[in-house]
């Protein structure tokens, strides 16, 4: 499948035909500045994990330009509704739909969520989809959980889309047990260099990943990647 990157926990997945871009943090990322023009995302689907600043930022401008679909929990949904978009696909942690591009399921993550106001935002997930094209795993922000061991039950993904920044989310040792848990060969870091406090050591996390037999695959901002690799 082809992959963009975008920054922080940005990313786009083209499949079925159909773009599905998650989390759009793009014009208050420094890092992405001069490098990804966000006016020139397009988007069919708008996949949402939570409701933290830095992962839906871009979100509405996205979705009334591009006119996709939003999906992810009800009170995100909702709050993107209250902001005029109007194609919307509420669902929550657990539950399955069957979109034209293949099936997304909504699975448990471990973290907070609330809007840039303070309010409510429900609880955070992370997404498996499901094609015959293939299948993949964004975990969203989350520590590990043993709750990863479910997900080969529903979909061995082809690859998984996993944070490893440390400190707000797992870092590079949690997200290689979380690998191992979903029973993927090929990991996409994501959600580091933002900030500071979420540098990640690319030498130290490719050669951990490298002696376990899994590939990680850390694209600059912008560059497109065909995954698995």
């Amino acid at each position: 499948m082809k992959v963009t990157y975008y920054g922080h926990a940005t990313f786009q997945v083209e499949i079925k035909g159909k773009k599905l871009l998650f989390d759009p943090f793009v014009t208050h990322n420094e890092l992405a500045k001069g490098k990804v023009d966000v006016n020139a995302i397009q988007a069919d689907y708008l996949l949402l994990s939570h409701g933290h600043q830095d992962h839906i930022a871009d979100a509405v401008s996205i979705a009334t330009r591009t006119g996709a679909t939003v999906v992810g929990v009800a009170e995100v949904c909702g709050w993107m509704s209250k902001q005029g978009v109007s194609k919307v696909h509420p669902m929550n942690t657990g539950g399955k739909w069957a979109f034209d591009f293949g099936t997304v399921k909504l699975v448990a993550a471990q973290h907070s969520s609330s809007f840039p106001d303070g309010s409510y935002a429900g609880n955070p997930v992370g997404f498996l989809v499901k094609s015959d094209e293939g299948s993949f795993y964004y975990s969203g922000d989350t520590a590990l959980t043993m709750d990863m061991q479910l997900i080969p039950n529903w979909a061995t993904p082809d690859f998984a889309v996993l944070p490893m920044g440390d400190d707000y989310t797992m870092g590079p040792e949690d997200a290689l047990e979380a690998a191992r848990m979903v029973k993927t060969g090929t990991v996409m870091g994501v959600h580091y260099d933002t900030w500071p406090i979420i540098h990640l050591d690319k030498e130290k996390a490719r050669k951990l990943f490298n002696q376990a037999g899994i590939a990680l695959s850390l694209p600059s901002i912008g560059e497109t990647v065909n995954l698995p690799k």
